[in-house]
């Protein structure tokens, strides 16, 4: 990646900070406002939500900057047909995994990233496909009581190595906060722009 110019994570997730560590990328931590999340369309599908705040984080973060490359992300799980964020509390958080147990779901993540350089933004969500067994009522309660629900989206942490869910198709560090495979990608499109 271009070191040329600052690269900051428009995100507070220790996950998605964690995981750019893992790959070695240098960069500064500058968590959007919570506004930044706020008034969010309420008839959004999934892809879109999550697309959506991506862009309101990233562009949130762009006003306090200059000459930066800026990455924003927000991830949703869906089942049924509906939207999954982080547990409100414990009961929220049961309600979603019982939802969830026994039942396929995806988790989706939109990826901005805006070079203020150039203005050049691209904004794309990656998916996959997860199954989750049947939990007991012992698991579940098990699980709830350990607290590692809390932030997560769909009320629970693939990166914990949970015996009872599994990836059928996709990312699993998108499941995780950040598909890594495509933020390389993404960057490289911003790199071959610049450089034409």
């Amino acid at each position: 990646m271009n070191a040329n110019y600052r690269f900051i994570l428009a995100s507070g997730s220790p996950r998605r900070k964690q995981l750019l560590t893992d790959a070695g990328y240098e960069f500064e931590v500058i968590v959007p406002d919570d506004s930044a999340e706020s008034g969010s369309c309420s008839n959004c599908s999934p892809a879109e939500l999550v697309a959506e705040l991506a862009f309101r984080k990233a562009a949130n973060v762009a006003n306090q900057v200059n000459d930066c490359l800026i990455l924003a992300a927000d991830t949703v799980a869906e089942c049924g047909g509906q939207i999954l964020g982080k547990p409100r509390d414990v009961d929220h958080a049961e309600q979603m995994l019982r939802l969830m147990s026994g039942q396929k779901h995806r988790v989706l993540t939109g990826v901005c990233l805006w070079h203020q350089g150039t203005d050049r933004k691209l904004l794309e969500v990656e998916t996959t496909t997860l199954f989750m067994e049947k939990m007991t009522d012992d698991v579940l309660q098990q699980y709830l009581e350990s607290d590692q629900w809390i932030g997560k989206a769909g009320a629970f942490g693939y990166q914990d190595g949970l015996d009872w869910v599994r990836i059928i198709e996709g990312s699993e560090s998108n499941v995780v906060g950040l598909p890594m495979d495509r933020l390389a990608t993404m960057l490289k499109k911003i790199e071959d722009n610049e450089s034409q």
